[in-house]
Formats: C-alpha cells, structure tokens, sequence
C-alpha cells in the first residue's frame, strides 16, 4: 500500500513509563506503546524504545520504515531539557523533518485543545501549565532529583518518608506506616530501600497510599492533601482565575479533585484528549509550518 510522506504526520508521547507513538495519513490513525523513553534518565534506552516504536508502528501501519521516517514528526518527551539534548536526540533517529519538544506541551493541547485553561499533570512525574489566548506558561517538570512535586513517584518517597515520622512517634497513627514499615522490614529497611529506588519503583507505592486513603488513614490522606496544596500554590502563582477551567490528568493527578478548594473544583474539566492526540495537533501543525515555508 502507496502512502504520500509529505500527507504522514508522526507523533510520539513519551515519559517515565511508557512511550507511545501515532501515525496519520489523514484518513487513519494507527498507535502503538513501547517502554520508558525519558531521555535524560538514559538516553540509550529511550533511543531504543523510540526505534522499537517506530518498528511495531511500520508493522501495525504497512508503512515501511524509511517512508515513516520522511513523516512530518512531532516528539514530546521526559527529559527534554533543552536544544542540546533535542539536537542530539534527532541525530540519533531517522527523521528528515523532525520537532523535539518535553512532554509538557503535548498534554496541554491534548487537554485543552486550542482553549484556555489549566492542567495539572501528576503521572511518574510532574508539571503544572497554562494557556490563554494562545500563549503558553509552563512550571514544574523538573525531575524526580529536584521536582515533580505531587507526581506519582513524589507521593511514594513521601509516604516512606511519613512512615519514618511514625517510628519516631511525632506523626498520626496509621495503618498504611505501618504496612510500608512491615514491607521493608522496618525503618533500617526502608533507608536502605530507598536508597536504590527508581523513580519508578517509588511511584509503584502510590496506589498502596490511595488505596489506604480511601480507608480514611489520616497519614495517607495527609500526603493527598500535601499534594493538592502545592498544585493550588503553583496555579495561583501562575494567575489562575475562577473562570479558568482546570483538568487533571496523569495517572494520579486525577485523584486529587477532592482536596482542592471548592473554587477550583467547581470549574474541574475532563480532559478533551490524551498526550499522544496533542502531540498529533502539534505534527499538524508543524506540517502546516513546512507548508507555508515552503509555498
């Protein structure tokens, strides 16, 4: 089957958990899912998963490679910290026409679309953006080192970290400290766990933190609320107002609704599309780009 390269957009949303990439000739979408491609963790590994990608792609499409590699490609990634590593990135895949953004502006516009608003995104990682009359702000997303404040891997350090509070008896009793305490073999256990802990592996615990949550333990519910405090600092910071709607998204994100103050509740959005569809537009919009350079 014949496809016209100048008509393919390629699209590719990846983060600490998994990467997924799309391909579009106008008419059908096809989509697949790899591994973790956050870059600046491990190049390497991303690099590979983005060829694996772009494989299982060619293979599910019956586009061949070399013609997906002519597509007008738009990459959101973790780990994207600047043009250098974007520069080093593109050399290292087969796209002749090719955009390398972080993963921020994808879930933007898959969010929001073209509209105004807020997202806060809280999966393995975080960042919290903005848009209004077509500008875009973005905070946050700095890495599980020195950011992604309420991310899911955050939420997890966090516990472990409330769970010691409790052997030193200056915290609430609770149920889920104790759990986390049983499962490493107690604080010697979760120092030295924690020590060689992924990001992954730390935002593996935050469900145990819901999951206790929803039993109303006051520690868990603690680190909820810690949470949702600092999404609701950093949106006011960033000028939200009462007639700006706000989504959540991310695999956590989501659960934190119910710890917000009653004004930002009440202007809560579903998001209108995922990551993967945003960075779809922005392939759209970088073909268009080529496009008029080029007429």
């Amino acid at each position: 089957m014949a496809h016209a390269s100048k008509y393919l957009i390629l699209a590719a949303d990846g983060g600490g958990t998994r990467c997924r990439l799309a391909v579009s000739d106008g008419s059908a979408t096809h989509r697949v899912e790899v591994g973790a491609a956050n870059v600046s963790t491990d190049f390497s590994a991303a690099c590979a998963e983005l060829q694996r990608g772009l494989k299982a792609l060619a293979v599910q499409s019956g586009i061949p490679l070399d013609e997906l590699a002519q597509a007008r490609a738009y990459l959101g990634l973790a780990g994207i910290t600047g043009e250098a590593i974007a520069g080093k990135l593109a050399a290292a895949l087969p796209f002749q026409n090719v955009r390398i953004e972080d993963d921020r502006a994808a879930a933007l516009r898959g969010a929001l679309g073209p509209g105004d608003g807020f997202i806060a995104h809280c999966g393995t990682g975080s960042f919290i953006a903005m848009q209004k009359g077509g500008k875009k702000r973005f905070a946050g997303g700095w890495g599980p080192v020195l950011g992604d404040q309420a991310s899911a891997q955050w939420v997890g350090k966090r516990a472990l970290s409330k769970a010691l509070e409790y052997t030193d008896d200056v915290t609430v009793p609770s149920q889920l400290a104790q759990d986390l305490l049983a499962r490493y073999d107690g604080a010697a256990g979760i120092v030295k766990a924690a020590a060689q802990m992924t990001p992954s592996e730390f935002g593996a615990l935050a469900p145990l933190v819901t999951e206790h949550s929803d039993h109303c333990d006051e520690l868990a519910l603690s680190v909820l609320q810690d949470a949702a405090d600092y999404l609701t600092d950093m949106m006011m910071k960033m000028g939200w107002t009462a007639d700006m709607p706000i989504c959540l998204t991310g695999g956590i994100g989501p659960l934190y609704a119910p710890h917000l103050p009653p004004g930002m509740q009440s202007v809560l959005l579903q998001p209108l599309g995922d990551p993967l569809s945003g960075a779809l537009a922005l392939a759209q919009a970088y073909q268009e780009e080529i496009e008029h350079e080029c007429s």
